[in-house]
């Protein structure tokens, strides 16, 4: 019985602090799935996400599917999904120009050429203007440490597909370093991959579709011990 009422009151307060967040762009489009309020399977709509139209090619998503893992349900996954509507809500106050998405348990940012953190024509360093942003970004990761970092690289079609793939995979490596080297956060938080070309999001036939599809993504999930310390919060081990 004690179980039973803390149970309820956990989902209670969890209905006060969803209507406290109503606000947050990043929450206002979440449904249970996405906040963990309900058994999930694999974080498939956060991979989808980051890689776009193409999920199945080239075996794309074994990797970051491994790392993103799968949605917590019940009460731990409302716990959880409270965590993580609070850290999007503040990288939207903090880093305006991003495009922040609550999706399964984890927050995706996209970083495109609109959006602040770029990179100049056919060059990877970090330029100061996205530094600033970043180490926004690295404030708040570290202020919500229990969690895991995925940095996924991309390009438009122009150039050669060896070459893209090169170019993704060095802008990739330069933001995790940034975060690793500049900004001390730990390394093994992060996971680091890039698809060059292979992966658009918009029509690369046209000038807005290329600038959209030059992007890092950033998803930020749940790890290990946040999700063990949600299910014991919740009286589930």
């Amino acid at each position: 019985m004690r179980t039973f009422f803390k149970k309820t009151a956990l989902v209670a307060l969890t209905v006060i602090f969803v209507a406290g967040l109503s606000s947050c762009e990043a929450t206002k489009n979440a449904n249970n799935a996405q906040k963990g309020a309900v058994i999930g399977t694999a974080g498939g709509a956060i991979l989808g996400a980051i890689i776009g139209n193409n999920t199945g090619k080239k075996g794309s998503g074994g990797e970051l599917g491994a790392v993103i893992g799968g949605v917590v349900g019940g009460t731990a996954g409302v716990l959880i999904g409270n965590k993580m509507d609070k850290q999007a809500q503040k990288i939207e106050e903090e880093i305006p120009g991003a495009k922040v998405e609550r999706i399964d348990d984890g927050i995706l940012v996209t970083f495109d050429e609109n959006s602040g953190v770029h990179f100049e024509t056919e060059k990877y360093n970090i330029t100061s203007t996205s530094a600033e942003l970043l180490t926004k970004l690295a404030n708040i990761l570290k202020e919500y440490p229990d969690t895991n970092v995925l940095v996924v690289g991309h390009t438009d079609s122009s150039g050669s597909a060896t070459y893209n793939m090169s170019l993704s995979e060095r802008r990739a490596n330069a933001v995790t370093n940034y975060f690793v080297n500049n900004k001390g956060l730990s390394s093994s938080r992060f996971t680091t991959t890039w698809y060059g070309e292979d992966q658009p999001i918009a029509d690369n036939n046209t000038f807005e579709g290329r600038a959209q599809n030059r992007r890092v993504n950033i998803a930020i999930v749940p790890n290990d011990k946040m999700k063990a310390d949600a299910k014991k919060e919740a009286g589930e081990n």
